[in-house]
């Protein structure tokens, strides 16, 4: 199955987006929906932070305008349970997935429960109950496990979780030991918890604070393919850059597909 692209375009921190909200028009929303389907997006990614005093109203408005654009798969994409019910509760077209829940305590408390009554499937980050990214392979594995742990004594399948291992920018002072420590977990992961379990990445994350333009679009699409062989199999990703789609197509294809036809890449 070659690697689904997720776009990360829909972003509250974007002034456009922010507008959108402020004014509740939904014009530009559908069009930015419409073209990230147009550049091949599997599904969407609906990053609307807490969104503030009104949580509620503000995802369903997202929600109504996306939805009235494409039937893509949406991932609501916020740190606020009440905002995520909401959202939840408008998805009435689209398949939904829930990004996402970590060890920390509220979000085992709050989200595993709404993956668990909308029987939707639910992003896992690698990160500790205080929201520490984990510096080893070793932590990353034992994250995964109890990650999958918490869901499973939740009532949610833990063929639903779909592992994120948080990706390192290389601004870190061991951020490109990180990201090859990343590449190894997700290799080891299907066998580690013995079934294919899926894996998405942030891939825009790798690059946090780079200043050369052209330098951070090469590494980017370096590390994406890489990511491919690792087997990662969502990326969440700029899906305007036609070099990086273009990358991440023919890296899926090399690395998950049994058969090959060049028609794979019109």
């Amino acid at each position: 199955m070659a690697l689904k692209l997720i776009a990360d375009n829909l972003r509250i921190t974007k002034p456009a987006v922010r507008k959108a909200l402020e004014l509740r028009d939904p014009s530009f929303i559908t069009e930015l929906v419409q073209k990230c389907e147009h550049q091949g997006a599997w599904a969407i990614d609906v990053n609307t932070g807490p969104l503030g005093k009104q949580a509620e109203q503000g995802m369903r408005f997202f929600m109504d305008a996306v939805q009235k654009a494409t039937d893509l798969v949406l991932l609501i994409d916020t740190a606020n349970p009440d905002a995520m019910r909401a959202g939840l509760e408008a998805a009435t077209k689209n398949r939904v997935i829930i990004n996402g829940f970590s060890l920390e305590p509220v979000k085992i408390s709050r989200m595993l429960p709404l993956a668990r009554e909308f029987n939707t499937d639910i992003v896992g980050f690698l990160l500790f109950p205080d929201s520490r990214v984990p510096k080893n392979f070793s932590q990353r594995c034992e994250i995964a496990l109890e990650l999958l742990e918490k869901a499973e004594s939740n009532g949610v399948a833990k063929e639903k979780i779909i592992i994120d291992p948080v990706t390192p920018p290389l601004a870190w002072e061991d951020g490109i030991v990180q990201a090859r420590e990343v590449l190894g977990f997700i290799r080891a992961l299907p066998e580690l918890a013995g079934f294919p379990v899926r894996t998405i990445a942030g891939i825009s994350n790798l690059a946090t604070r780079a200043e050369n333009k052209e330098a951070r679009r090469l590494v980017t699409r370096a590390y994406l393919a890489m990511l491919a062989e690792a087997g990662l199999t969502h990326a969440l990703m700029d899906i305007f850059d036609d070099d990086l789609v273009k990358m991440a197509k023919a890296a899926g294809i090399l690395a998950q597909e049994s058969l090959f036809s060049w028609t794979m890449l019109d």
